[in-house]
């Protein structure tokens, strides 16, 4: 085999998901967390989003990253796509259903579900970068958050978590401009800091 043909073997078929998977992620995050925050006066403008941005596109990166082997953003990208297209269809299907009371437990429930799984994948990003870190730091502080505000049915933690559901946001929307940015220029344009614990995962591992 000639090495051109080695090297096209070994370039990635599809371009990287990260950017998008990230964008989908800080749209819908935001629209959730400004509905949390108190601050829109609408009804839920994130449901709709939670199904085709949260849910759907965050899936679709997440095969692609299967694809590409990188098992770190296929696990998240897909975890969160089924998150949100979990969130969306238990509001359509099942919310107007049950009482306020019962439906903040619910919430709590899965808030919590979500927290556990955000936990491990906090830990792992430290081996990705520092911008990554603050996306799954804030998340993780969102979902600890709501948790507590939706079981305990207070709506000032509710409103809390929408407030720092906004911030993990805005990590996302700079961290996929960032990777986006840096793609296309195929330099560090934007810089996205380093990884914090770099020897956590043997370097002959794969992701």
């Amino acid at each position: 085999m000639s090495q051109v043909e080695q090297e096209s073997r070994t370039q990635p078929t599809v371009a990287d998901p990260v950017p998008l998977g990230l964008a989908a992620l800080a749209v819908t995050l935001f629209l959730f967390s400004a509905k949390n925050a108190d601050w829109t006066d609408g009804t839920d403008a994130w449901l709709g989003y939670a199904l085709a941005s949260g849910g759907l596109v965050q899936l679709l990166a997440g095969m692609w990253e299967f694809r590409n082997r990188d098992v770190f953003w296929a696990t998240a990208f897909s975890s969160y796509g089924a998150f949100w297209l979990g969130l969306g269809l238990y509001v359509v299907l099942l919310a107007g259903a049950t009482d306020p009371a019962d439906q903040a437990n619910d919430l709590g429930w899965i808030m919590l579900a979500f927290a556990i799984l955000t936990a491990y994948l906090l830990l792992l990003s430290t081996q990705i970068n520092q911008a990554v870190l603050a996306i799954f730091v804030s998340l993780e502080a969102t979902l600890i958050i709501l948790f507590i505000g939706n079981l305990t049915t207070t709506e000032t933690t509710v409103q809390i978590g929408g407030y720092i559901g906004v911030l993990a946001a805005i990590c996302a929307w700079y961290t996929s401009a960032a990777t986006l940015l840096n793609a296309m220029l195929r330099q560090p344009a934007l810089n996205l800091g380093k990884p914090v614990l770099n020897n956590l995962i043997p370097s002959n591992r794969p992701r």
